[in-house]
């Protein structure tokens, strides 16, 4: 039987490797759409999403979560929330069919209609894939999961640069969203040996939802929370004001999703399998911090400063007013994967409770950048929500520290350098891109982001800091794990 650490290690880097195949597929397959199709198109496939997304909370209930933290689950359990998650599937997108006219005019956008009743339909394919997926993240099956998702998105990134392209509009964004999570779910039920049975049990019922009740109600908060930005966006700015900021979020997005989904997807059975050990599960908590915040940091500094450049080569003219954005969005997401491993050290420990409070105490701190744009602009609800991130991490700390003795100042030490040398190629290199701005974009994008690069590395090199080691070391041990093969 292979060792925590070896599981952990193949999981760590298929993972990684899969985000970023999955995001790599799906950022090319969004700049090509986003050069066939419209600002405006792209804001209201996010008016729909708005609701859509809470849906799913609901949906899931947590007890995904519940199925990869506990450590022992059977048939009974499984096969009771699958037929709860198909149930409140099929009543949410009941829901949603008969409320769509009342959102459609709360936009003032008539033709959200159709969209939404079409887009609803991901909330039962969503649903016939929780168990499933579970199953995947508990038993570590990450490169099974990485072949999944990256098929997924290219054959429906396909299809819909195709409908883009022969002037189905809108309707690409919309057709690709539903084809993915259809992909998705052939090939897990394909490669899953597992299928419900005829069971439905009260008593796994009351035992799950114990622990996945708190994870709803955080969930609900975070999701409600995160998609209240987008809402107020949608209701008092144009549908093309949305679709700039939902854009900029989105490339925001990309760096932090591969250093923090990767890492979360394997966090949790990981940590569940230690959570007994507190010591064990700080020091491997600072080794992925160091890791993640490294790949984080430095690709969003990195984004900030060719922000102009990567806007205008990659979507064109037609986004240039997306650029503030994605400027103000790389510091929301500069400490997210911090926040993400705090907040997985809790599930894991089965404190789904302090889960909850800390996330009610953030969600109520997050209510004044929702104001600011209301009032002021976007660009201040931007501001708000980096103030909100930094004031959020002080929370998430608050109770690791307590539990495993990993406060806000070990944390922060952990990572020092990564804000170090993030801070130092930010003040050598925004001058440079700001004296440049009349130079070939594509020639400042390619020369520049090389430069960087270099140097980056070059500094980890020479002075051989914990994150080069600590990198140096798990491609050490998969080479030597795979060169046994």
């Amino acid at each position: 039987m292979p060792s925590l650490k070896n599981t952990a290690i193949s999981g760590a880097a298929w993972s990684f490797v899969g985000k970023i195949l999955q995001h790599g597929v799906q950022f090319v397959f969004g700049v090509i759409l986003a050069r066939l199709l419209l600002p405006e198109q792209y804001g209201l496939v996010a008016m729909a999403m708005v609701f859509i997304t809470v849906f799913y909370v609901f949906v899931n209930s947590g007890f995904g979560v519940a199925i990869v933290q506990r450590k022992n689950i059977d048939q009974k359990d499984l096969s009771t929330v699958f037929y709860m998650n198909l149930g409140i599937s099929l009543l949410s997108y009941g829901i949603l069919y008969l409320t769509a006219p009342f959102i459609a005019k709360f936009y003032k956008q008539p033709e959200l209609v159709e969209i939404i009743r079409v887009l609803s339909i991901l909330i039962i394919l969503f649903a016939l894939s929780i168990v499933q997926n579970s199953l995947i993240t508990r038993d570590v099956k990450f490169k099974l999961r990485a072949r999944i998702e990256l098929v997924a998105q290219i054959l429906s990134g396909v299809i819909a640069i195709y409908m883009a392209y022969t002037g189905w509009g809108v309707w690409a964004i919309v057709w690709k969203t539903l084809l993915n999570q259809v992909f998705v779910n052939i090939q897990l039920w394909i490669q899953n040996n597992w299928f419900p049975a005829l069971i439905f049990s009260k008593n796994s019922f009351k035992t799950l939802f114990s622990f996945s009740s708190k994870m709803l109600a955080s969930g609900l908060l975070d999701t409600v929370y995160s998609q209240l930005n987008r809402l107020v966006v949608g209701k008092f700015f144009p549908a093309a004001e949305l679709g700039y900021y939902t854009r900029a979020e989105q490339f925001k997005n990309l760096p932090t999703q591969i250093a923090t989904s990767s890492l979360l997807s394997f966090l949790l059975p990981v940590f569940s399998k230690i959570q007994d050990q507190p010591e064990r599960m700080k020091s491997a908590a600072k080794r992925i911090m160091k890791i993640s915040m490294f790949f984080n940091v430095l690709s969003l500094v990195m984004m900030g400063i060719l922000a102009f450049p990567i806007i205008d080569v990659l979507l064109g003219d037609k986004w240039i007013e997306a650029v503030p954005y994605l400027q103000l969005l790389v510091f929301v997401g500069v400490f997210y994967p911090l926040h993400a491993i705090n907040v997985q050290i809790l599930v894991a420990l089965g404190r789904s409770d302090l889960f909850l409070r800390i996330e009610i105490i953030k969600k109520l701190m997050g209510v004044l950048p929702i104001l600011l744009a209301i009032f002021i602009s976007i660009k201040a609800m931007i501001v708000g929500m980096i103030i909100t991130s930094i004031l959020s991490l002080m929370v998430n700390t608050y109770y690791t520290r307590k539990l495993i003795n990993l406060g806000i100042v070990e944390q922060l030490a952990a990572i020092r350098n990564s804000l170090l040398i993030g801070l130092a190629i930010a003040i050598v290199f925004t001058p440079i891109v700001y004296y440049l701005s009349n130079v070939n974009q594509l020639l400042i994008l390619a020369s520049l982001g090389m430069l960087m690069s270099l140097c980056i590395y070059g500094i980890m090199r020479i002075f051989k800091f914990d994150e080069y080691r600590e990198m140096k070391s798990i491609f050490d041990d998969i080479k030597a794990k795979y060169a046994k093969r």
